[in-house]
């Protein structure tokens, strides 16, 4: 009896073995080569296959290279920041494959193609599956596709209608305060007439200053603390993405990866927190709807009233928590390197500082920013475009097929990635002309629909019914600060300053940003 059952257990466990031996070959070489066979007879070629890595070792290298020594003050920082691809594009042209693992990556740089890709009629084309190492830091509507992300966005958006934005900017205001009463401090204390000042950090902790103000409101102390920890979990992510391909690395107990789920585990508690005391201020009847989280809990309550209380159209608190964490990370991050660019490019072309500063004082002198002159600022909005076109927060929009689908002369098969380079859109000569890597903010003075031939080539926001949720927080805010920082500083580069662009997430300036602050 023992061995006809010892011998059963064998083959059991072999046949399980073999079996994820075959789906493990299948992932890793058998469906890598059937896509690539299917691209290449299509005429996409680019970078041949490499069993389970694809481009990845090629990426870092280059990737390493390329910061290990900064560059000219220039914007044509492709082969800075995206090295691999701005090679690949110089050999294969526009459209071309390489490889993210196993994993095929098609670049897609035409606009009529960009805008069938981004406007997804009828639902071709979705956002990919979230590593779950990633989805520690944030998922939420950025990563959700179909009914889900429907559902979500409908809930949101109230977030971020302007009426409820208006309501925001006394947080806004307030934190630019303390941002410039700071400044001026350290320009009284310098023995000069200027103090030298690494703007980067500074302007990290106003976007999360902000971020904290305007999602939480009175737990403003609590909702920093959630930021210092999104800052280290999104610095270790980055260092772990080398490794993802390997399958199950997230679960080995190494201390990098316990450290982010220590992290992960303390703001969903304080995040839990926050919103259990907000559910239980709304049951007595107390009003708590002027901030983010506010709007967003009304939101969901009036849906699942309206739809006779089923729980299933509203969301979940696992649900709140995620989008809080989104609130965090997106509001604080895009907004937080758009102010970093607009004070570098300002200090590289003095002369657009001038005019910006100009118009600001023409508007409200030295009175504080409000909404209806903030709306008003044609000089500084063309600025905040152009550093948007030529240092856009994200790199890439990623797609993926789930189904095969033609997209113009290509037949796309299931399984395949879609990449919508944004920095090399934002650059292409034969969109923006020759002058596409200079920064011309004028490009901008008819809107963006007359920038360029085409005006899905710009999209640093995304485009279509996905285009970013909080674009009009992030440019609200980006107004204020800059138009209050014009108000009492004018600014130059320090010689310290060293032109790195590099993306960690964001399109971020590797050594900071140093400028020589003055007080006007």
């Amino acid at each position: 009896m023992g061995a006809p059952f010892g011998a059963l257990v064998y083959a059991s466990c072999v046949v399980l073995i073999l079996s994820w031996l075959l789906k493990y070959m299948k992932w890793v070489w058998l469906e890598p080569k059937k896509l690539e066979r299917l691209l290449n007879d299509q005429g996409i070629k680019g970078s041949p296959y490499k069993f389970l890595m694809g481009d990845m070792r090629d990426e870092a290298r280059l990737m390493s290279e390329a910061r290990s020594r900064p560059i000219p003050l220039t914007h044509d920082i492709v082969p800075r920041v995206d090295p691999l691809f701005d090679q690949l594009v110089k050999t294969h042209g526009k459209m071309f494959v390489w490889w993210f693992g196993p994993i095929p990556r098609v670049a897609i740089m035409d606009p009529e193609l960009v805008r069938e890709i981004l406007s997804n009629k009828f639902g071709h084309f979705a956002k990919p599956e979230s590593n779950p190492i990633v989805k520690l830091l944030a998922s939420g509507v950025a990563i959700y596709n179909g009914e889900k992300w429907a559902k979500h966005r409908r809930i949101i958006s109230p977030s971020f209608h302007q009426e409820k934005l208006k309501l925001m900017l006394p947080a806004f205001s307030t934190s630019c305060d303390e941002l410039i009463n700071r400044w001026k401090k350290l320009v009284d204390s310098s023995n000069e007439e200027h103090c030298e000042l690494d703007v980067w950090p500074e302007l990290l902790n106003l976007t999360g200053d902000v971020i904290s103000r305007t999602a939480f409101g009175s737990s403003y102390e609590e909702g920093r603390r959630i930021f210092q920890l999104q800052r280290e979990l999104a610095e270790l992510i980055f260092q772990l993405l080398k490794f993802l391909p390997i399958p199950g690395y997230r679960f080995l107990p190494t201390k990098r990866i316990l450290r982010m789920r220590e992290m992960d585990k303390e703001v969903r508690g304080i995040l839990n927190s926050i919103i259990n005391k907000r559910l239980n201020a709304m049951r007595l009847g107390e009003a708590c709807n002027d901030d983010l989280l506010g709007v967003l809990l009304e939101s969901n309550f009036k849906l699942s009233q309206e739809q006779n209380n089923s729980k299933s159209l509203a969301l979940t608190i696992e649900d709140i928590i995620e989008e809080c964490k989104l609130f965090y990370f997106a509001g604080q991050e895009t907004t937080s390197v758009l102010l970093t660019w607009t004070i570098i490019l300002l200090c590289m072309h003095q002369d657009w500082q001038s005019r910006a500063r100009q118009e600001v004082l023409q508007v409200f002198g030295d009175d504080k920013p409000n909404l209806d002159g903030l709306n008003h600022l044609k000089i500084v909005t063309m600025v905040l475009y152009e550093v948007l076109r030529l240092y856009p927060p994200a790199v890439h929009l990623i797609r993926r097929t789930y189904k095969e689908i033609k997209l113009g002369e290509v037949t796309f098969p299931s399984g395949v990635q879609l990449s919508l380079p944004i920095l090399s859109i934002h650059r292409d000569p034969e969109i923006w002309g020759d002058d596409a890597c200079e920064f011309k903010p004028e490009r901008f003075s008819e809107g963006i629909a007359k920038a360029s031939k085409d005006r899905v080539a710009f999209f640093p926001f995304g485009w279509g019914p996905r285009i970013c949720i909080g674009q009009n927080f992030a440019l609200m805010e980006a107004k204020l600060a800059i138009a209050m920082i014009l108000q009492n500083f004018s600014l130059e580069l320090s010689p310290t300053y060293s032109h790195a662009p590099h993306t960690v997430l964001t399109l971020q300036p590797q050594h900071g940003a140093q400028v020589l602050l003055h007080r006007i």
